[in-house]
């Protein structure tokens, strides 16, 4: 069953966890406490305390803040592989750049058998 909770809700929890967490033998007996007393699951509150201690550097862990970014970096990616994938596309119909000469073009090409210049002429 998924809960929707205050903003203020996680900050009250770990508060009270830190303030019960002597009283327990451990930890998962604190939070058991600590969720009774504000009737919620005590998972979530257990995931909440693990995302305290990755935020704070106490645990290893993707903080909040990277999961964040790496989530709209993957929006992004995601987005410019489409627009790429429809510019390939569009691509494949429309006409070659006129920049690129055709290889059978003469423009600035040497006609074989022309000279090079005052080296390759041909004395009497």
């Amino acid at each position: 069953m998924n809960r929707k909770y205050s903003p203020e809700m996680p900050k009250r929890a770990l508060r009270m966890l830190a303030e019960t967490r002597l009283e327990h033998p451990t930890m998962m007996a604190a939070i058991r406490h600590v969720a009774g007393l504000l009737g919620m699951s005590p998972e979530t509150l257990r995931l909440w305390q693990r995302r305290y201690e990755v935020d704070a550097g106490a645990k290893p862990g993707v903080t909040t803040d990277a999961a964040t970014r790496i989530k709209e970096l993957d929006t992004e990616n995601a987005e410019l592989r489409k627009a790429n994938e429809i510019l390939m596309a569009a691509s494949v119909f429309s006409r070659r750049s006129q920049a690129v000469p055709d290889r059978d073009d003469p423009v600035h090409r040497r006609v074989p058998g022309s000279f090079w210049g005052r080296a390759h002429l041909r004395c009497p």
